[in-house]
Order: C-alpha cells, then sequence, then structure tokens
C-alpha cells in the first residue's frame, strides 16, 4: 500500500504552469496526487509537466490541459479532464490570477478594471460553480483560492486587484458557510512578496523592492514552495476542521503596510 497520502485523488490547479501553481502542483503531485494544470499557454503546461514528472517518484502524476478560466466552457472541460483522471475530482486550488499597470482610480481605464476583476472573481467563481458537484460526489473535497496581502491590507494604486482579491475571500467565507453540511471546506491564502517570474519586474535596487522589504518584519520575500506548502495542508486531510479561513504567507507583511509603487505611477 502506497504511503502517499493523496495517492487516488485528483486535483485541478489553475494557473499551474509557472510560479505558485507550479509549485502547488508539484507539492500535491509528490505526495501521489494525479494534478491538471491549466493556462493559458500550452507551452508553459508541457514544460512544467515534463520537469515536475521527471522528479516525481511514487504514484503522482502531472497532465495538462490548456484553457482560459474565464471562458465557462473551458472551465467545465479543466474540470472534466480532472475528473477523468482518478473517476472524480477531489479538490481545487484557483491560483490562475493577475493584476495590471498600477494605476489612481481617477485615471482607470474601465475595460482594463473589468478585466482584471473578471480574471480574478469570476475565474474563480467559475472555477467553484463547476467543482462543487463534483466535490459533492466523492463524499468532500477542499477548494483554495488565492488571494494576495493586497486583498487584505491597502495597496494604493492597484485598483481591481485589491478588489478581486477582497472578492476571493468573500467567497471562500460563504461557500464555506454554504457548503460546510456537504464536507466541503473552502480557505484563501494571502501570499505576500513570491519571487516569482511576475515579481522579477520589480529591481532589487528600486523603491519598491525596498518598501517591501521594510515592512516585512522576516525582511526577505517568500518563495512559491512557501505558499506550494500551505495549500497542500489545506488541500489535504490534516486541514480537515479548517475552512472559510484566509491564511497569510508573507513573512509577516500583513502586520505592516503595503507596498509604495508611486515610482510607477505617471
Amino acid at each position: 500500500m502506497s504511503n502517499q497520502i493523496l495517492s487516488g485523488k485528483a486535483y485541478l490547479v489553475t494557473g499551474g504552469g509557472t510560479g505558485i501553481g507550479k509549485a502547488c502542483a508539484a507539492r500535491l503531485a509528490a505526495d501521489g496526487a494525479v494534478v491538471t494544470i491549466t493556462g493559458r499557454t500550452e507551452a508553459n503546461l508541457q514544460a512544467a509537466a515534463d520537469e515536475i514528472n521527471a522528479n516525481l517518484q511514487g504514484e503522482g502524476k502531472i497532465q495538462y490541459h490548456a484553457g482560459d478560466v474565464t471562458n465557462e466552457d473551458d472551465v467545465i472541460q479543466m474540470i472534466t479532464t480532472t475528473s477523468a483522471a482518478t473517476g472524480g475530482c477531489n479538490g481545487v486550488i484557483a491560483n490562475a490570477g493577475g493584476g495590471g499597470m498600477p494605476m489612481p482610480y481617477g485615471k482607470l481605464d474601465t475595460d482594463e478594471f473589468m478585466r482584471v476583476l473578471n480574471l480574478n472573481v469570476l475565474g474563480t467563481m467559475l472555477c467553484m460553480k463547476h467543482s462543487i458537484g463534483p466535490m459533492i460526489e466523492q463524499g468532500g473535497g477542499s477548494f483554495v483560492g488565492m488571494s494576495s496581502l493586497a486583498g487584505h491590507i491597502t495597496h494604493p494604486y492597484f485598483h481591481a486587484y485589491c478588489a478581486g482579491k477582497a472578492g476571493i475571500e468573500a467567497m471562500m467565507r460563504n461557500a464555506a458557510d454554504e457548503y460546510g453540511k456537504d464536507n466541503l471546506r473552502f480557505n484563501a491564502i494571502r501570499p505576500g512578496f513570491i519571487a516569482t517570474e511576475i515579481m522579477d519586474g520589480i529591481p532589487r535596487d528600486s523603491e519598491v523592492y525596498q518598501s517591501y522589504i521594510e515592512n516585512t518584519p522576516m525582511n526577505d520575500v517568500g518563495h512559491p514552495e512557501d505558499v506550494g506548502e500551505l495549500a497542500r495542508f489545506l488541500i489535504g486531510p490534516e486541514s480537515r476542521w479548517i475552512t472559510g479561513q484566509c491564511i497569510n504567507v508573507d513573512g509577516g507583511h500583513g502586520l505592516r503596510r503595503g507596498p509604495d509603487f508611486s515610482s510607477f505611477v505617471g
């Protein structure tokens, strides 16, 4: 008998081709899960799957399905692909999301605001909508939404990103209340500054980066694997009595204040 605690279970990780999503998928697969990673760029997904699978031992596996979480038909197919691997969907890490260029509210482009809001809120909602039934059929499951420090403390000029991440947290709390009777759990993770490809756009010698460090008690930045470890805990049976929570992975940054992006604003 395998001692990999997630063996025989199948999970969906959106935005799984790079960064935090890739680290989450690798962590689940290391414990024996079959993980379907999704994203809009198939080349990134294939590269991530090949890399992770090459390092796996045991029953875990990464497969991929290209798609857009803001497209409902695509999300339905993501869940279908996930369930086909083992006969059911046991959980989701809804990591796909993102922001735009920092901008004060008075100068915002409305279409850009809606794009960011849809990517974060609508994309997460569609994953919830179409995974709830399959998880109930499995006797329960765990859904992890990917919020941000920006959904909890002010991040001037982050406009729709802040609103979207706060919206994810609200959805997790409400869904936890609605579906606890069905043995479904919903939680959110709030990463702070995590050293991913996206955050490489912030020069390490810049005032913006320094503002992150100054406001982080642990005086450093996080790594994707730091988030992956918490995601694995929230997905797995060890967290069976935890639901409706929003948990920071930020080195204590949430104890102080958000970063200063004023230098990015024209």
